[in-house]
């Protein structure tokens, strides 16, 4: 006898977890072989064109324009678990804030940023929106009368970056949503280094969401992508901007996406226990002048980030109080963290911002900004915390 599942998840589970909706997303597999053939496992619809009804527009389908299998399955799961309207996959993370930003600003229009960004971020701001004629404010958030302040009849939206890459700064969204919705703005809030799992930037006043899909998403490194969720109007703008800027994933990248989301809630929760546990020993450690992380009570933020986050993340930055001739030192003798750029896998990494996002500034001015030369970011994997703690150590005595 055939069984049939319901409609849709939600019919069965009014209101699914979150582990539930990365694995399921709103409905079952389809039939893609025959009555009673669901594969348990998505397909992989590699073609990169369909078969176009005769003498309509409607239904056609086509990889460029983000609406062929793979992609749409794993849209539907991401709008989900942001708690969006709809959600567009795109080729790369700085695909995904350009279409979206350039979904909401024309040439002679201003956004206001927070200062606290990713430096890619910060040269598209500086360079290429300048090109365009698109003026770009930057605002230190922590004055909050920056905001208000920094606004012009042309302002047309306003972008934060939280946790913030890559000092882990964490920035409260409800008073910039009330400035924003005041005075009828758009919120864009890049929120990468948390993932889903750990904060939901549509739940605290945000009107859109970035991410670099590359990170915690998809959470293996391999695959490059990047996500936008929020209105169903406007991610239809975004996805506009995708098909003329040639932002679109492959299908096969859109398929390892999904696959990499199934496992999110359960790795981001073993980064989190991981990270703690790593800075709270590397805050007793001599060699170690200062530790970034939010679940540490020495970090800034520490009280907020209880209140607003549902885990501390799993980046962590390092300052060593030997400066960069330690760095070099450290990064030599370790072995089970890769010296490898991104952020948000299973397997642990540490990269130097001094030579990665933040190579285009003088070491003064990088140290201006919290980030002196000897500063590591470090992105904890899911490795047993006792070897990671144990390669910090052996590298630290070199």
């Amino acid at each position: 006898m055939t069984t049939h599942a319901p409609d849709t998840i939600a019919a069965a589970l009014p209101a699914p977890g979150l582990s539930t909706l990365a694995l399921h997303g709103d409905r079952p597999h389809a039939d893609v072989l025959g009555e009673g053939h669901v594969p348990v496992v998505s397909p992989l619809v590699q073609s990169v064109n369909f078969h176009q009804p005769q003498g309509t527009g409607d239904g056609l389908k086509y990889t460029r324009y983000g609406n062929t299998p793979n992609a749409e399955i794993v849209q539907r799961r991401l709008a989900r678990l942001e708690r969006a309207e709809d959600a567009l996959v795109l080729s790369s993370g700085m695909g995904a804030t350009a279409c979206a930003l350039l979904a909401l600003l024309r040439p002679g229009d201003h956004l206001v940023s927070s200062a606290w960004i990713y430096g890619g971020t910060h040269k598209l701001f500086t360079q290429e929106f300048a090109a365009l004629g698109i003026e770009v404010t930057f605002v230190d958030p922590m004055h909050s009368r920056g905001w208000r302040q920094a606004l012009r009849p042309s302002t047309r939206a306003v972008f934060v970056e939280s946790p913030v890459n890559p000092t882990t700064r964490v920035l409260d969204l409800r008073p910039l949503a009330k400035l924003t919705r005041e005075i009828g703005l758009a919120l864009v809030v890049d929120s990468t280094f948390a993932s889903p799992v750990n904060f939901r930037p549509l739940e605290h006043g945000a009107d859109v969401v970035i991410h670099s899909a590359t990170k915690y998403l998809n959470g293996h490194h391999d695959v490059l992508s990047g996500a936008v969720m929020g209105a169903a109007p406007f991610i239809e703008e975004v996805r506009q901007k995708m098909a003329v800027w040639g932002q679109a994933p492959d299908p096969f990248a859109c398929w390892l996406l999904e696959r990499g989301l199934k496992t999110l809630d359960v790795r981001v929760r073993r980064q989190n226990e991981n990270a703690l546990a790593l800075a709270q020993w590397c805050e007793q450690h001599p060699a170690i002048g200062r530790v970034h992380y939010p679940g540490l009570a020495s970090h800034p933020d520490h009280a907020l980030a209880t209140e607003i986050l549902d885990g501390f993340g799993g980046m962590m930055a390092i300052e060593l109080a030997g400066g960069g001739a330690a760095a070099d030192r450290f990064v030599r003798a370790l072995r089970v963290f890769a010296h490898a750029p991104s952020l948000g896998g299973v397997d642990s990494l540490l990269s130097e911002p001094r030579f990665s996002s933040h190579a285009h500034m003088t070491s003064e001015a990088r140290a201006a900004i919290g980030i002196p030369d000897g500063f590591l970011r470090v992105s904890v994997g899911i490795e047993n915390v006792e070897d990671l703690i144990a390669d910090v150590e052996q590298a630290l005595g070199a």
